[in-house]
């Protein structure tokens, strides 16, 4: 069974960086890509990042593109979203998530992805 367990939230000003991990255990690790989601209060949960598993060619959400990047250690089993620049509608709850099957004309959607973590909180004041 896939485990996916996420750390680093907290709470920072407006501009300021974070970066969060998540650890993925439970699977060969190779064999998933690895995605960010967000759901802010009263939101739909949004895509926010994914590096596939094979190549690591990585895909970004329009609101988060060029101050958000994420990548890989395959040693040890983990994907770190890095975030700078982060402003007040990055207040969200982030989850990641992980398939063994992701397609590029579906690997925005959440139904694409069979494991979950159960989240970290970030919130950004002004």
């Amino acid at each position: 069974q896939v485990h996916l367990v996420e750390s680093g939230g907290g709470l920072v000003q407006t501009g300021y960086s974070l970066r969060l991990s998540c650890e993925v255990s439970g699977g060969t690790f190779s064999h998933y890509g690895v995605a960010w989601f967000r759901q802010a209060p009263g939101k739909e949960r949004e895509f926010v990042a994914v590096i596939r598993r094979t190549g690591g060619r990585t895909y970004y959400g329009d609101s988060v593109k060029g101050r958000f990047t994420i990548f890989r250690d395959n040693v040890k089993n983990m994907v770190h979203l890095q975030m700078n620049s982060l402003l007040p509608e990055d207040t969200a709850v982030y989850y990641c998530a992980a398939s063994s099957t992701l397609i590029l004309s579906t690997l925005r959607i959440q139904g694409s992805y069979a494991h979950w973590g159960q989240g970290t909180q970030v919130t950004v004041s002004s």
